[in-house]
Formats: C-alpha cells, sequence, structure tokens
C-alpha cells in the first residue's frame, strides 16, 4: 500500500512539475488562442445562431401539428347538455384535439428565408475567419514583444557584466594613481542605471507575458512561459510581388471582401422578402375534436305525474284542444370514457387563402428600407475594398520599411561595436575618461537595442503581408 501512495505522489508531482516546466512555442500559442480565446469563443457563438436560423428557415416547410386537451368542472346554474335545462349543478366537460397546418404558397418566401439563412451562416464564418486571423497577429505581435524583452534584457546584462569588469579595473587604477577619483564615480553610475534598467526590463517581461497569457485565456500567469528562441529574418520573397499583385490576391483571400459581399447578397435577399408580401398566401388545415362529459345521458321517457298531457295545438273549427303525452326523460349513467370519445369526435380540414388589400403601406415601406439597405450595403463593399487597398499598401511599404530599417540598425551595431571595441582599449590604457567610455558604451547598447527591435518589427510586418497575400494563418512561417 505504501509502494502504491509513493507511486501515485510521484505521478502527481511529476505532472505537476511538467506543468511548471511547460514552455510554450508561437505556434502553440496561435493554435491554442485559435480554440480558447474570448473573441473567437464569441464569433463562434454567431456561428451556431446563423446555423439555429438554417433550421428556423427548413422548419417553415415543415406542417405545424399542435394537441389540446381541457378538463373542467363548472358549478351553479348551468345549462344541462343531456336535457337542454337551466338547472343548478356541478358538471365536468373534457375535450381534446389536434390540429395541423402548413404554408402553401405564400410568395415563396419560405425558400428565399432559407436561402437568406445559408448566406447568413456563410457571413458568420467569415467572420469567425476573419477573427481568428486578426487573434492570430496579435498573438505573434505579444509573443515576439515577449521575446524581445527578454532578448533585451540578455543585451542589458550583458554589458552589465561588462560594467563589472570595468568597475574592478578602474578601482585598481585609481588606487595606482592612474585614474582620477571621478572616473570611478561615472564608472558606479553606469552600473547604478544599468541596474535600473535591467529592472524595469524583468518587470516588462512579466507584463508582456501577462498580456499574452489573458490572449490566450490562461489564468496561471506565474507559470506561463515561451520558449526562448531566436527567430531568423528570412522568407522576404513576398516583396518581390508587386503591391498590386498583391492587393490582388488579397481581394481574393480577405474575409473582409467575402464578408461585405455576402451582406450585399442578405441586402437583396431582404428585398425579395419584402416584396414576397405582396402575393396572396394559401394554407392547409386539418381539425381533430371530440369531448367527454360526466352528465348523465337519457336513457328513456315517462309521463311526467305532474301533468301527465300538454297542450300542442288547437282545431279552429271547433276550438278543440289538441293534447300529447307530456314525457320526462329518464337519465342513466354516462357512458365509458372511451365510447364518449369515439361516438363525438369530428374532423374539419380545407384551405385558406390570406389576399394582401391595404395594410397601411406597411409592405411598401418595408420594400424600400431594404431597398436602401442593398445601396447602403453596396457602399459599404466599395468602402471595404477601398479600406483593404489602402491597408495592404500600408503593411507593403511597412515591411519594406522595416526590412531597411533592419539593415540599417545592423550596419550601425556594427559600426557602434568597433567603436565600442576601440574605446575599450583607449580606456583600458588611461588614454580617455570613463565618461567617455560610458557614452560610447550607452551608443552601443542602444544600436544593439534598435537592431533587435527594428528585427521583431520586420518579422510581424512580413506576416501581415503574408496574411493579405492568401497565406493561411496556420501556415505562416516564423
Amino acid at each position: 500500500m505504501k509502494n502504491y501512495s509513493f507511486l501515485i505522489l510521484l505521478i502527481f508531482f511529476g505532472v505537476q512539475l511538467q506543468a511548471q516546466e511547460k514552455e510554450w512555442t508561437l505556434e502553440e500559442c496561435v493554435n491554442y488562442a485559435l480554440e480558447n480565446n474570448i473573441q473567437v469563443k464569441q464569433t463562434q457563438l454567431e456561428l451556431s445562431l446563423a446555423d439555429i436560423e438554417r433550421k428556423d428557415a427548413i422548419g417553415n416547410f415543415i406542417p405545424g401539428i399542435n394537441a389540446q386537451a381541457s378538463n373542467s368542472w363548472n358549478t351553479g346554474l348551468t345549462q344541462n347538455i343531456t336535457t337542454g335545462i337551466l338547472q343548478n349543478q356541478t358538471v365536468r366537460n373534457f375535450s381534446t384535439g389536434v390540429s395541423a397546418g402548413i404554408t402553401l404558397f405564400d410568395g415563396l418566401r419560405n425558400f428565399k428565408q432559407l436561402q437568406r439563412a445559408k448566406l447568413s451562416k456563410l457571413a458568420a464564418q467569415y467572420s469567425l475567419d476573419k477573427m481568428k486571423d486578426d487573434i492570430a497577429l496579435f498573438v505573434a505581435d505579444a509573443y515576439l514583444q515577449v521575446l524581445f524583452s527578454k532578448q533585451n534584457l540578455e543585451i542589458l546584462q550583458a554589458q552589465n557584466e561588462v560594467t563589472k569588469e570595468q568597475l574592478q579595473r578602474t578601482k585598481d587604477l585609481v588606487e595606482a594613481g592612474v585614474l582620477p577619483q571621478g572616473d570611478l564615480l561615472e564608472i558606479n553610475a553606469t552600473l547604478a542605471d544599468e541596474k535600473q534598467k535591467m529592472i524595469i526590463a524583468r518587470n516588462q517581461i512579466q507584463i508582456s507575458l501577462i498580456g499574452l497569457a489573458q490572449t490566450l485565456g490562461i489564468k496561471d500567469y506565474e507559470n506561463f512561459q515561451i520558449v526562448d528562441r531566436d527567430y531568423a529574418v528570412f522568407g522576404n520573397e513576398i516583396l518581390s510581388n508587386s503591391a498590386e499583385e498583391v492587393i490582388e490576391k488579397a481581394k481574393e483571400a480577405r474575409s473582409e471582401i467575402r464578408i461585405a459581399q455576402t451582406n450585399k447578397e442578405l441586402a437583396e435577399q431582404d428585398v425579395v422578402l419584402s416584396k414576397g408580401a405582396y402575393y396572396p398566401t394559401l394554407n392547409a388545415f386539418f381539425n381533430y375534436n371530440t369531448r367527454e362529459t360526466g352528465q348523465g345521458r337519457i336513457t328513456g321517457a315517462v309521463l311526467d305525474p305532474q301533468e301527465p298531457t300538454r297542450q300542442i295545438g288547437l282545431v279552429q273549427a271547433t276550438e278543440q284542444i289538441v293534447v300529447a303525452p307530456n314525457t320526462i326523460p329518464t337519465l342513466g349513467s354516462p357512458l365509458p370514457f372511451i365510447d364518449q370519445l369515439y361516438r363525438n369526435d369530428g374532423i374539419s380540414y380545407g384551405f385558406q387563402m390570406n389576399i394582401p388589400i391595404l395594410n397601411g403601406f406597411a409592405t411598401r415601406n418595408q420594400v424600400q428600407r431594404s431597398e436602401i439597405n442593398v445601396k447602403r450595403a453596396e457602399y459599404q463593399l466599395e468602402q471595404a475594398e477601398l479600406d483593404l487597398e489602402a491597408n495592404v499598401y500600408q503593411a507593403y511599404i511597412d515591411a519594406q520599411g522595416a526590412f531597411e530599417a533592419y539593415e540599417a540598425a545592423l550596419v550601425a551595431s556594427e559600426a557602434q561595436s568597433k567603436a565600442f571595441e576601440y574605446a575599450t582599449e583607449r580606456f583600458n590604457v588611461g588614454l580617455t575618461n570613463a565618461f567617455d567610455f560610458s557614452q560610447a558604451k550607452i551608443r552601443f547598447e542602444n544600436t544593439q537595442r534598435e537592431a533587435l527591435r527594428a528585427k521583431y518589427d520586420y518579422i510581424f510586418k512580413l506576416k501581415v503581408v503574408e496574411l493579405y497575400f492568401g497565406i493561411p494563418v496556420r501556415e505562416l512561417k516564423f
């Protein structure tokens, strides 16, 4: 038993350790966000609603069938349904029935409604695709921001190690009388400034990680980590295409245009649906009803002992009164429940046509509203095309500019690296003071940081162009 308990503990702690050591790649983050991001889930709900709307449209072709049943008691002065006499009594009555109806013609609105529901579902799917593209880019940007923050910290830490080495060397030179005390103070100030920058950089890493985790829908911020990977700059072949070529691809592949086009088709379908109200509607119906009562039934008749005869007429010639036997019904127990339902049932069936004549211009006004919505949808489609062109041009130019900025940053970093090496050599032999050395070091750090920022900025902007070019989000290469 102890061995089993020990094994369970090992498995438990192993799982916990594995959960804590989990490091997310960019591909894993994107795939996880596409399944778990709240905005994606909300858009998926719209798709589910559109599917329900399609089912509603299909249901319009199915007959409507309803059943009803009631059992009631009436107490007081009511008519005896057996004798037809008003009397004080308590009567129980039961009735039941089934009715069915189906629309045979309604101006083809049922068919048009089904077509519209299919378009609505298609529009919802395009919206979901666009949301996934937006979330994937947002995740990629947040992920690259974390990497930039981490590598920025590595740069600061590496430079801090250089500063510590120079601090010790400067102490030795000051004690030997080779360098003035001011150089040591300058190095100490530089060291303190670097510590402050490293604290800010660590905080920025945590903030970036939390932002990425929230985008993914992960709440365990403390144990959330990403893979420390240095992404290379590659794949700029996409920029060999002209901006016009990218725009044409975007118009074919991007969801923005598909959404606007589908909304225009929906608006046109609404016009057809509105005009369908001008036509008559033809419905078929069928009803079956039966009833049962707890009231007694007539089983025979006997002479009324109080008044055995009753006058039924008068002979005008002789003024002789004509009489007949005055009988009263005798009541027996009601028939069994099933027998009454069988005897008292009945059916009705037929057709019903409704012809619209005048409804306060409601139909005409609705048609005009729908036609206005078509024009609005056409303008929105035109605007979507213009916006897409502008966004593609902007993304294309941004990617080109980011690549040039990255190349320039590499050249500047290389130049400052050599300048820093030269300043270090001069400082080590006492030919330059600590202030000039610190300034050279700061310039070198800045160019390293700028090269790193330009690198990730270019990678992200290149992926934006690739998405516009029609590359699926799951196939983007980093």
